[in-house]
């Protein structure tokens, strides 16, 4: 009786082990000065040389309006997380994105992750999702 236990216990922490993926969220960072129902948010990224991208292309005569950016990212979002669920993706998507869609980022975060989309598609040349936007220009 004590091995069959042991051998439920031992496939249960396998399989507790290998359904785990890495989450990739946006903190909530309460600012001090602002009132105490305020938040704010900032986009985490594991690539290290997406900053420096980042500040050489942010420019803001290109910029579009936060629904713009919303839009585009809950899509990218949706095919990002299918690609981290699907088996045999590599290990490029293994995060979950943690967007909601129906809070509210503002418009630097939107903007952001917008921008970290078109640098894993047209930088490191991964395709997220097919006939994105191509605004950021190289």
């Amino acid at each position: 009786m004590k091995k069959i236990y042991f051998v439920i216990g031992i496939l249960a922490f396998i399989v507790a082990c290998s359904s785990q993926k890495k989450i990739a969220h946006v903190p909530q960072v309460e600012k001090a000065e602002m009132a105490e129902d305020s938040l704010e948010y900032e986009l985490e990224t594991f690539d290290t040389k997406f900053e420096t991208w980042y500040q050489l292309h942010d420019n803001p005569s290109q910029y579009r309006s936060q629904q713009y950016y919303e839009s585009w990212n809950r899509q990218y979002v949706s095919a990002w997380n299918i690609n981290a669920m699907t088996p045999g993706k590599g290990s490029f998507f293994e995060s979950i994105v943690g967007y909601d869609p129906h809070e509210d980022y503002g418009f630097e975060l939107n903007h952001e992750l917008f921008y970290y989309f078109q640098y894993v598609e047209n930088v490191l040349r991964i395709r997220i999702i097919p006939n994105g936007p191509n605004v950021v220009r190289f």
